[in-house]
């Protein structure tokens, strides 16, 4: 097991890696769902040319830069947190608007553009909320699936608290070996590793590689429930969460209404979830993710990380989009 102490030395509270994608949120009802033979909560990969058929048949209402772990830098940002991303953006203008629109909210983005690659694009992700708060999402990865190690910039990686790596991008063998990368280089200048697994799906493809890589390369996991029982092939979730607790120095588990589950330094932490009336789910993960490493870069108790988490996860899910409404550096306060 890994342990690692906090660096306050450092340049930057958070460095991300992830899938660079640009959101294009819509509202639908659940007919055109089912005429477009969606099904409704899923995520589906879809090509270049679905993308353009799909805006084409609606309205987007908000373009943004998005992603899962961008997300939690984003809202890391607003919290007051000092965030950096890494991810692959192609040399477009949604490429452009990814950088716009990520540096506009604070967050340092140093990543190059591909070249060479005509018939790849910047990763788009479609994604329709239907009346009940449900998202359905239709992603395009397109230059997503280029990070490679010689992406991962060192001098970045070694400047920043924690590394939190997307399991999402974890899918393509190149990104894996970036993964590992980052994490030496993390752990080489005494910093903390932190993964999301992502997607239960995405964990059980590749399973026995997301096994080796929490076990021997990582010291804080963020899961859903579902998520972390897939990790460790079990439906009880007490068995899930005592194997995870063995592999990683601190494991961090959302619940949903249940709340969330942190286990560290030999303590076993529940936190409640914040009530609200809930609009759109989108982010939500992502926001808590966010709230919990805003706090513990700034030395707050396990408590009070995943109160914040708690805090920002309802706020997110209370209005449409995947980002926080009223300013966020107040709540750092509380």
């Amino acid at each position: 097991m890994l342990t690692r102490k906090k660096a306050n030395d450092a340049e930057f509270d958070i460095a991300g890696i992830g899938n660079a994608i640009v959101d294009v949120l819509v509202q639908v009802d659940s007919s055109f769902l089912e005429k477009q033979n969606m099904v409704p909560g899923t995520m589906a990969l879809i090509d270049a040319k679905r993308v353009k058929e799909l805006k084409a048949l609606v309205k987007p209402e908000k373009e943004m830069s998005g992603g899962s772990v961008a997300n939690t830098c984003f809202v890391a940002a607003l919290m007051g947190a000092k965030a950096a991303y890494l991810g692959k953006v192609a040399d477009d203008a949604l490429g452009k608007r990814f950088a716009e629109d990520i540096r506009q909210g604070g967050v340092h983005f140093p990543s190059q553009p591909l070249k060479g690659y005509s018939d790849l694009y910047t990763a788009c992700s479609v994604i329709f909320v239907t009346p009940d708060a449900q998202r359905t999402m239709n992603t395009y990865l397109g230059a997503c699936t280029q990070f490679k190690p010689e992406d991962v910039i060192a001098e970045v990686i070694s400047a920043s608290k924690v590394t939190f790596l997307e399991g999402y991008l974890f899918d393509g063998e190149l990104a894996q070996k970036a993964f590992y990368q980052a994490a030496d280089i993390a752990h080489n200048a005494n910093k903390t590793v932190a993964l999301s697994l992502s997607d239960p799906f995405c964990v059980k493809r590749h399973l026995e590689a997301f096994k080796d890589f929490v076990s021997t390369r990582v010291d804080m996991v963020f899961a859903n429930e579902a998520e972390i029982c897939a990790l460790y092939e079990t439906e009880d979730f007490e068995i899930a969460i005592t194997k995870a607790a063995k592999d990683a120095p601190i494991v961090v588990v959302t619940r949903g209404e249940k709340g969330s589950v942190i286990i560290a330094d030999n303590e076993r932490i529940e936190v409640a979830c914040v009530p609200t009336v809930v609009v759109d789910t989108t982010g939500a993960g992502d926001a808590y993710v966010a709230g919990f490493l805003a706090g513990w870069t700034t030395d707050r108790t396990y408590a009070e990380c995943g109160r914040l988490g708690s805090v920002i996860a309802s706020e997110v899910i209370s209005h449409f989009g995947a980002r926080p409404l009223p300013e966020l550096k107040e709540v750092m306060n509380f």
